[in-house]
């Protein structure tokens, strides 16, 4: 069974879902997906969006890949925003054991410097 990426931050009227193309990479293609930045006001109170790609371990972090992504120039439909990305994956991808895990962090930084941030797991074999 193929597990869904499930990343969703609501803070008041605005939400903000990163969604994958696929939750399972395979080694040469690239994790591409769209952040959906949804609200009346989402101009006015978000700064930016961090994208941060995190190979887990038990008790630690390593940051392996980061994107920062403004909203200001991007498509809009209505009141969503609709920004892509893509992260190419390199030799830090790969798993050093099984008990490592990737995971895509997206952290949204208010203009008034709060922050929210939820995470998936990507599968990269």
């Amino acid at each position: 069974m193929v597990k869904q990426f499930n990343s969703t931050i609501e803070y008041g009227t605005i939400t903000v879902n990163t969604m994958v193309d696929g939750s399972n990479v395979a080694f040469g293609d690239t994790l591409s997906g769209t952040v959906y930045i949804e609200g009346e006001e989402s101009e006015e109170l978000v700064d930016y969006i961090e994208l941060t790609l995190l190979k887990k371990t038990a008790g630690r972090d390593a940051i392996i890949a980061k994107q920062s992504i403004e909203i200001m120039s991007d498509t809009k439909s209505k009141e969503t925003w609709m920004i892509p990305f893509e992260m190419v994956p390199d030799e830090r991808w790969e798993a050093e054991s099984e008990a490592q895990t990737l995971i895509l962090r997206t952290i949204v930084h208010l203009k008034d410097g709060a922050r929210y941030q939820d995470e998936d797991e990507i599968t990269y074999q």
